[in-house]
């Protein structure tokens, strides 16, 4: 199990902000991921804080997650291989319930699975 725990910061113009915490007080940067359908979102920063052991979290949400319907994101921690943890995006019309957001988050952590799955298959044959 990881460590490291994620906390949110705030989520304002497209950007969402949070912490890593518990890491290596090494000064080792923490390998972290961020999935949106299934891919790796690009420009995510992770900077060091003044805290020991604490990082600076920024992902900007990709333009084409800016549509109708619910958008998932998963915070890895690649080094363990575990979620630390995700937020989601719900634009269009509004939901009776919120079971199509949960749905979706599902998915995503289904595929981090799936990965996980196949890479220890591939490495125990």
């Amino acid at each position: 199990m990881s460590a490291l725990t994620l906390q949110k910061i705030r989520f304002r113009s497209g950007t969402w902000e949070g912490r890593i915490e518990n890491a290596p007080t090494s000064g080792a940067r923490p390998q972290i991921i961020v999935r949106y359908l299934d891919r790796e979102v690009s420009g995510v920063t992770l900077k060091e804080a003044e805290a020991p052991g604490c990082w600076a979290l920024t992902i900007p949400v990709p333009i084409e997650a800016v549509s109708e319907g619910v958008q998932s994101f998963v915070i890895i921690d690649a080094d363990a291989n575990v979620k630390l943890g995700d937020f989601t995006l719900i634009a269009g019309e509004p939901l009776a319930d919120d079971l199509r957001a949960e749905v979706e988050l599902l998915r995503a952590e289904l595929d981090m699975l799936k990965r996980a799955f196949r890479r220890h298959c591939l490495e125990t044959t």
